[in-house]
């Protein structure tokens, strides 16, 4: 399932770890920063120190010029691993070129940007004081998922059921996607999963529901027709 916002970890030296937190430190969206609209005095530099006390990175001045508000775009374009960037393309694909269809290249695109930026500014509410920054796609590409929920209920797509073990079948899109956002609503709250704390589900939440409720304006709309 996408997964909005992971925490760095991995096998790589505290050099790497500190450049790679720096490079996030600038791109992805900060809650803090978004809703304060000022980026902070001291910043990862990308240089890492071990003293007695133990390891860490280096803080000081930005080297650069961050505008918060920009920052929940290039966030979009920022994914943790493979796995996060393939899972929500696969997502995207599947449910994004239905949505396309309806409302044309550009008012899609607007579509998924208003996700985005909703959930991430609606994620930076729920945790005002975090300085955690945010990154992937996924409060996008919930959006479309609500949008396709609402304007496709019975549309059948192929989706994995838990029956005693899991079981690929075709299943109704408000089957599929309903269960879906059950699951991310709860895990929102904290329980069910050990990753609560780095995966940002609640900017899942929000672009789900900004995007059903989007979809609703669109139920009316005639389907473009699309090439073969």
């Amino acid at each position: 399932m996408p997964a909005a916002a992971h925490t760095l970890a991995g096998s790589t030296t505290l050099g790497q770890l500190c450049d790679l937190q720096a490079f996030v430190e600038r791109w992805g969206a900060v809650p803090k920063e978004l809703l304060s609209n000022s980026v902070p005095s001291l910043v990862p530099t990308g240089r890492g120190v071990v003293t007695q006390q133990g390891a860490g990175c280096i803080l000081g001045p930005p080297g650069y010029t961050k505008t918060p508000v920009l920052s929940v775009f290039t966030a979009m374009f920022l994914h943790s691993s493979w796995t996060h960037l393939i899972g929500n393309m696969l997502f995207l694909a599947i449910f994004g070129n239905n949505i396309e269809d309806r409302l044309g290249r550009v008012r899609f695109l607007l579509f998924y940007l208003v996700c985005g930026y909703v959930a991430g500014y609606g994620f930076a509410l729920t945790d005002p004081s975090s300085d955690q920054p945010l990154i992937g796609a996924s409060g996008a590409i919930a959006g479309v998922l609500g949008a396709y929920l609402v304007i496709y209920p019975r549309a059948r797509v192929w989706g994995l059921i838990p029956v005693l073990f899991f079981l690929p079948l075709r299943v109704p899109a408000w089957l599929m996607l309903g269960m879906w956002f059950v699951l991310q609503a709860f895990y929102a709250t904290g329980y069910g999963t050990a990753q609560a704390g780095s995966v940002a589900y609640a900017a899942h939440v929000i672009g789900f529901v900004v995007g059903a409720l989007l979809g609703f304006t669109m139920r009316g709309r005639r389907r473009i027709d699309r090439p073969q």
